[in-house]
């Protein structure tokens, strides 16, 4: 293996964690997850029900169709956020409406649990901001491998040239960054 050829043993759970981590950091991660999360109990405790012992308790009320199509609706504003992070305030915004409607619709909104994380999930993508991209000018060298540089633009980001068989450094103290012109 030469130093060149990295990589190439990397473990690939490794590997899978920062191409999540990659795509995570380019949108509002985690206010999909909040808002998907608030849209389970919404829409499931409606049709939910519980034994102890020989009793059944059911929470079924003539509201389920209503509290199905919150929860639905809220689970499908999750994934826009994901996926389509451009209409992050419109789909906040309708989630932040969706949990305020599943008070009185869906059980208090899931028994507050459904109504809360969708509230949290809205504010998130309201609030999230893409970061900017970095100068490509200004970065240095290592970030980005592929591109090419002229020997003028070398001097000025201070990354010797190669010259025959070493590298020579440049010859400004400075390092080229500060060159009279």
């Amino acid at each position: 293996m030469s130093p060149e050829s990295t990589g190439q043993n990397e473990h690939y759970i490794r590997v899978l964690r920062r191409r999540f981590r990659a795509w995570r950091g380019h949108r509002p991660f985690w206010a999909g997850l909040f808002t998907m999360a608030g849209g389970v109990p919404i829409a499931y405790f409606p049709y939910a029900s519980l034994k102890l012992g020989n009793m059944t308790l059911a929470m079924s009320t003539t509201a389920g169709a209503g509290s199905l199509i919150i929860g639905v609706l809220l689970i499908t504003l999750g994934l826009t956020m994901w996926y389509h992070s451009i209409v992050r305030v419109f789909a906040g915004v309708a989630a932040i409406l969706l949990a305020l409607i599943s008070i009185p619709v869906a059980n208090i909104g899931g028994f507050v649990i459904g109504f809360v994380l969708a509230l949290v999930g809205g504010a998130l993508s309201i609030s999230w901001a893409p970061g900017r991209p970095e100068d490509a000018e200004e970065a240095p060298l290592a970030e980005h491998p592929d591109e090419e540089r002229s020997e003028e633009k070398l001097q000025v980001a201070g990354v010797p040239q190669q010259q025959g068989a070493g590298f020579d450094a440049p010859a400004e103290a400075d390092g080229g960054r500060h060159r009279a012109g």
